[in-house]
């Protein structure tokens, strides 16, 4: 018997939106629903530490690193946070390794979670092949906001964890302030574990819409970040968890021993070098971020009889309305096929938990080079049959 013969298939689903990415994100030729900003260079990186920072790195040996991440690394990062010390700081290769061991350290057969839509897959997918989910929808005709009763009507006495994520991919909706404390409150109400990812925070069109973080406001609050999204830096794979809550993060650590072990040491290095300069890392990401909105909204602009945009609150992707009468599909189809351009279809964000908006399309703006992937998409559009 072969391999091939004896293959199962995966526990979990095709990831739908990785595996479409996977196929045109390196081999189109303009990438424009990219979810990072503007990356830097090492060369530009470590300009920003200087003469040191260079020695550091050359001089970092290349052996296995702690399980929980470099102690300055981890005391970095909690320097980020109002309430929190370098021990409620568990280093992850990346957020996603970050979401699995969360998730398969508090979900059980039995318990119930309860997920926000649309959302990056994973998000639903792992606690679904773990126990019972209820997925609570955003609603795009109120600016994609969310109902805290809605919230509220799928707590069950078993709900284990909530799951949200503003700034939200791939709407870039942020909470209100108001809903966001009463989510909080919610959470704390039941004593469900309130995990927040907050990888596009920092990057709000209007910072006074800038959300706390979870784990600075609550007991159960579980805040995720990457150095992938506001820093630019997805190449490092250094994201982290932040909870007050120890005993979590050290059984966390256990499931960590099974996948990456740690985090490479150079990376660490470098992801040090970004937070300490942070200023200038996130000032860099919001002017691009600023100016890449402009051209985005602009060219959809330019065609209200095809596309009905928004205004999203920060994080650098949108998710506009595609108007025209070959559907969605067809046009995120033809962009790629014909004009070398990748989007997002609607169909990427599809829910096995709630109805999810079918004529969406998400499309990112926190790259420089956005001009020639626009003006093919223009061109395109102006050929018609759209």
């Amino acid at each position: 018997m072969s391999v091939r013969d004896d293959a199962r298939e995966p526990a979990l689903p095709e990831f739908r939106l990785e595996t479409y990415l996977g196929r045109w994100e390196f081999s189109a030729r303009h990438h424009m629903t990219a979810s990072d900003a503007e990356t830097l260079s090492v060369r530009e990186l470590l300009a920003l530490g200087g003469d040191g920072a260079l020695d550091t790195l050359l001089d970092q040996r290349l052996s296995y690193t702690e399980p929980y991440g470099a102690p300055d690394l981890r005391d970095a990062i909690a320097r980020t946070y109002e309430h929190c010390s370098m021990e409620d700081v568990l280093c992850f290769a990346g957020a996603e390794e970050a979401v699995y061991c969360l998730y398969r350290t508090l979900l059980r057969p039995g318990d119930h979670a309860i997920v926000v839509t649309p959302n990056y897959q994973s998000a639903e997918t792992l606690p679904l092949s773990l126990c019972t989910v209820s997925g609570v929808a955003l609603d795009p005709d109120q600016h994609w906001t969310l109902h805290l009763d809605q919230v509220a009507a799928a707590i069950r006495p078993n709900t284990r964890v909530l799951y949200v994520n503003f700034p939200h991919n791939p709407t870039g909706k942020i909470l209100e302030q108001d809903r966001f404390a009463g989510l909080v409150e919610l959470c704390r109400k039941h004593g469900i574990w309130l995990f927040s990812d907050e990888v596009y925070r920092l990057i709000e069109h209007d910072p006074s819409k800038r959300l706390p973080q979870v784990a600075d406001l609550y007991e159960r609050g579980i805040s995720l970040n990457v150095m992938s999204k506001a820093y630019g830096l997805p190449g490092l794979r250094i994201g982290w968890i932040a909870c007050r809550d120890r005993a979590l993060l050290e059984l966390m650590v256990r499931y960590k021993h099974y996948l990456s072990i740690c985090n490479s040491g150079p990376s660490e290095r470098l992801a040090l070098v970004a937070l300490q300069h942070r200023d200038a890392v996130l000032g860099r990401t919001r002017r691009v971020a600023r100016e890449g909105y402009a051209k985005v909204a602009a060219l959809l602009a330019e065609f209200p009889e095809l596309f009905d945009p928004y205004v999203p609150d920060g994080g650098v992707v949108m998710f506009p309305r595609y108007r025209g009468g070959a559907g969605v599909e067809a046009f995120c189809r033809r962009m790629v096929e014909e004009a070398g351009v990748v989007l997002l279809p609607a169909s990427v964000y599809t829910s096995a938990l709630t109805a999810t908006p079918t004529d969406r399309f998400r499309i990112g703006y926190g790259r420089r080079n956005l001009d020639a992937g626009l003006a093919a998409m223009r061109d395109l559009i102006c050929r018609g049959g759209m």
